[in-house]
């Protein structure tokens, strides 16, 4: 039976307190309530007295009396006086005796058995004894009076049985209560487990900073005690917050609006003055109107992960070789630097002088040297606060705040400076650089401003380097040019490469017979604006911005597609390669992939074009990149003969299959008998290692009749035939086939 009863109180002292105070409440109102009555239906009378002089005491029992069962004995007794004095106040009326269900039901809430089964005792015998002695004030009906004790336990069986109701309730009530509390216990005991036994560091905060609760990762990690003391906070921890103050942290927690918040920031350890970065992540325990009741956070510590981001901002914004600034970063702090100075600043752009023969001639560690070298003498040159980085290469550039004036005292302190030989490992090493200058103004003239002072550096170079140039407004018309030409390049590249930078062809024709035996690949350029460009217009341009590798494969494509078109009436189309293109990597598997998709049975009718300039100016090992284009099967022109510095030797290193004589040779050979001695030694020479010659530039009758004299295999030039457009070209070839075949 008793496992079937409710076990009684197991109420929280706080919600107790809360059902006490409300039925202390009611049993003051039931005074009120009683006063109002009785002065309305029969006036305060003997019984109202006596029912109010035995319910005030009960309140004040109940308000005072200490712990719980005594007040609430006091309330049953309150309300059971109050019940039996409304039947007395009321005749005995049948209605009246209502009242006793509704105090069992209130009572019902102490759910504790002492001031239940008070209050049905105590029913039970007011109706029973009041029944005797006072039928009259206790029931309204004869039967009642005759036989107050049978009336008396039918009352008692009712209000009993409306109490089992009460019981019933109570005990399903601790029913599904214990299993919420076991299902809680099991939770707790798993967030127990996994709070204590995790690796990670967490702690339970209280919105003061108290910690509530840290688990054992956190106490190893912060060296702390396995009992922390009374009321230890998160100021009380052993290490002091870096960049912000103490307390900042609770604050943001606090006040963050999402449930979950992350937090990383820096402090210094009490134990070995190590700095910790950490990483807080939060989620607050907010109550029903949204204040944060606790905050439980973990943390992790992120010192690594935030050395190794620092590290690699520092190589962002370091050139590993020197330790300046990188391209990048400079490009920063320039923006930086105009914005925050109220007056000008002055770039500088500096390129070392024949670097490259330092490269060749001593290596590329020497070089190195030499650039590490170069970058301490001028951290120690140029004044304090100036911006300093390295380009890449040998190109530096330095800013500073100041009038050009300032920036002409500068650039002459560093070339005064390197006036004395930098001491490199291989020895003391002289050192000579280019250097130009510009002036900014505003953030958004930056990018502008190192395009101009490397424009002036250029114009230092050609000069003869070792100087200072100020960058102009020729200059700056030159700048203009440039940026317009790769505008417009970019877009010609963007677009229908076909239609935007169509292919013309210049016949190469043979004296002897006048036939075209070849023709030389030239790209021309069509604008937005309609108007047709020469190569010179952009080209250059090409080059420095590295387009010239795109432009350059489509016009090998290109000229490919013609070679095979024209196949039956043409001997060979030979087409410009840049040094830019021949540094390319993959230059030789792309032409040996364009060669496969063209359809040509015969790879020789291909000419690659390569200039000695380029050949003496490109750094990589051409020898082995010119042995595998010949292993392609593709000729080799050498371009511009007799403009380099030692024509001869290149005749002799380089795997060429023709030479083509310079227009500066060609030009009045007929009235010049040197150029014509010139050509003939050439020819001779070419001749004897089974090369092939091109003139160039032939534009008068006189050089070509001197050069058909001279057994010139091929010329080229305006004499014969402007470069056409490809139709127009083959409108040509095909009349002057026809033309030789009607003549044959």
């Amino acid at each position: 039976m008793r496992g079937w009863l409710p076990a009684g109180g197991g109420l929280r002292d706080e919600d107790w307190a809360r059902r006490h105070r409300l039925l202390t409440l009611l049993l003051a109102v039931v005074v009120i309530a009683l006063t109002a009555f009785g002065y309305a239906v029969n006036g305060l009378d003997s019984a109202w007295l006596l029912t109010v002089s035995l319910i005030l005491p009960c309140v004040v029992g109940a308000v005072l009396l200490r712990p719980r069962r005594l007040p609430s004995i006091f309330v049953a007794t309150g309300l059971t006086v109050a019940c039996a004095g409304f039947v007395a106040m009321s005749g005995g009326l049948t209605e009246s005796h209502f009242s006793f269900f509704i105090a069992i039901a209130a009572l019902s809430l102490y759910r504790d058995w002492t001031p239940f089964c008070v209050f049905l005792v105590g029913t039970t015998l007011h109706h029973a004894v009041f029944g005797a002695l006072i039928s009259d004030r206790t029931y309204d009906h004869h039967s009642a009076m005759a036989h107050p004790w049978v009336w008396a336990l039918l009352h008692g069986v009712a209000v009993l049985a409306a109490a089992a109701f009460q019981v019933v309730a109570w005990r399903l009530t601790e029913a599904e209560e214990r299993r919420a509390q076991d299902s809680l216990a099991a939770s707790q005991a798993q967030l127990s487990v996994a709070f204590d036994e995790t690796p990670v560091p967490m702690a339970m905060v209280a919105p003061d900073g108290r910690l509530l609760r840290v688990n054992t990762a956190f106490r190893n990690w912060l060296g702390l005690p396995e009992r922390l003391p009374p009321g230890y906070a998160l100021g009380d921890l052993p290490v002091t917050p870096e960049g912000h103050e103490r307390g900042a942290l609770m604050r943001e927690l606090m006040s963050a609006p999402g449930a979950t918040t992350m937090v990383t920031q820096a402090y210094r350890r009490h134990d070995d003055g190590s700095l910790i970065w950490v990483e807080t992540h939060s989620n607050g325990l907010r109550d029903r109107t949204g204040r944060v009741q606790s905050v439980f956070v973990h943390c992790l510590d992120v010192t690594r992960q935030q050395e190794h981001e620092a590290a690699l901002r520092r190589q962002v914004r370091q050139d590993s070789l020197t330790g300046l600034l990188s391209r990048s970063a400079f490009e920063v702090d320039l923006v930086e630097v105009l914005g925050a100075s109220d007056g000008p600043v002055s770039v500088l752009y500096l390129d070392v002088d024949r670097f490259k023969a330092i490269n060749d001639g001593s290596g590329h560690s020497t070089g190195d040297n030499v650039l590490r070298a170069l970058a301490e003498r001028l951290e120690l040159t140029v004044p304090r606060g100036s911006v300093i980085a390295r380009l890449g290469g040998d190109e530096f550039v330095v800013a500073h705040p100041g009038s050009l004036e300032t920036g002409l005292d500068i650039g002459r302190a560093v070339l005064a400076s390197l006036a004395e030989p930098l001491q490199v490992a291989a020895g003391r090493l002289q050192l000579a650089v280019s250097i130009g200058l510009a002036v900014a103004h505003r953030p958004e003239q930056a990018e502008q401003a190192v395009l101009a002072a490397d424009t002036a550096m250029y114009a230092a170079k050609r000069a003869g380097g070792n100087r200072l140039e100020i960058f102009n407004d020729e200059m700056r018309v030159a700048v203009q040019q440039r940026i317009t030409a790769e505008s417009r390049l970019r877009q010609a590249l963007d677009g229908d490469r076909m239609a935007t930078l169509p292919v013309w062809f210049q016949p190469i024709v043979s004296p002897a017979t006048g036939l075209i035996v070849g023709a030389e690949a030239l790209v021309r350029m069509w604008t937005t604006g309609g108007e047709l460009l020469a190569p010179g217009h952009f080209i250059a341009t090409a080059e420095e911005t590295g387009l010239v590798v795109p432009l350059g494969e489509h016009v090998l494509a290109s000229a490919l597609r013609h070679l095979y078109r024209w196949r039956h009436d043409l001997g060979y189309v030979s087409v410009n390669v840049s040094p830019r293109q021949l540094s390319e990597p993959d230059f030789v598997p792309m032409l040996a992939r364009l060669l496969a998709a063209s359809g040509l049975d015969d790879p020789s009718r291909l000419v690659l074009e390569i200039t000695e300039t380029a050949l003496l100016s490109n750094s990589v090992d051409l020898r082995d990149r010119l042995h595998a284009i010949k292993t392609l099967g593709v000729r080799i022109a050498l371009d511009d003969f007799g403009t380099g510095y030692s024509s001869l030797t290149w005749l002799q290193s380089v795997p060429a299959d023709i030479v083509k004589l310079d227009r500066s040779f060609v030009a009045g050979l007929a009235h010049d008998t040197r150029k014509a001695s010139i050509i003939s030694a050439v020819l001779w020479l070419a001749r004897s290692l089974n090369m092939s010659v091109v003139a160039e530039g032939v534009e008068d009758l006189a050089d070509w009749e001197s050069l058909r004299a001279a057994d010139c295999p091929a010329i080229q030039g305006y004499f014969f035939s402007r470069p056409l457009a490809a139709d127009d070209f083959h409108d040509l070839l095909t009349s002057t086939r026809r033309v030789s075949v009607e003549a044959a």
